[in-house]
């Protein structure tokens, strides 16, 4: 079970530096800028929280975070609902379909990230918070 996350931050930054190359060598040409500015932060903040995702996970098996699996799958959910809905609105851009239902998606995916810094702030051991 400690190594889901481990393996989670694996997964999660295979994705983020395939689908960036995708958006920077297949992509690019095919959307608007708008389009593929939104893509490329959603590429940013996939990548940075990916990290995130590592770092919890190993700060979780040393003792430094307590119920990291729960905040992992927090982030890992902010990640699919922002960075998503901002490839999905991209990649239905590309194939002409609509965007109405993605559009408000990532605000929620926005917010879910930000509950997931804050659960891991209330979850770092209280001792450690002095070091």
């Amino acid at each position: 079970m400690k190594s889901n996350g481990l393996k989670m931050f694996a997964i999660f930054g295979m994705l983020a530096v395939a689908l960036g190359a995708f958006g920077a060598h297949g992509l690019k040409s095919k959307v608007p800028e708008s389009i593929f500015e939104a893509y490329k932060t959603g590429v940013l903040y996939h990548s940075i929280h990916t990290l995130v995702i590592g770092i919890i996970a190993i700060g979780g098996q040393l003792g430094y975070i307590q119920k990291s699996h729960r905040i992992i799958n927090v982030f890992a959910l902010g990640i699919i609902l922002f960075s998503g809905s901002l490839y999905g609105i991209a990649f239905a851009n590309v194939f002409q379909m609509s965007t109405s239902i993605l559009g408000p998606i990532t605000p929620i995916g926005g917010i879910v990230l930000i509950l997931a810094w804050v659960f891991t702030f209330l979850n770092v051991k209280k001792s450690d918070l002095a070091a």
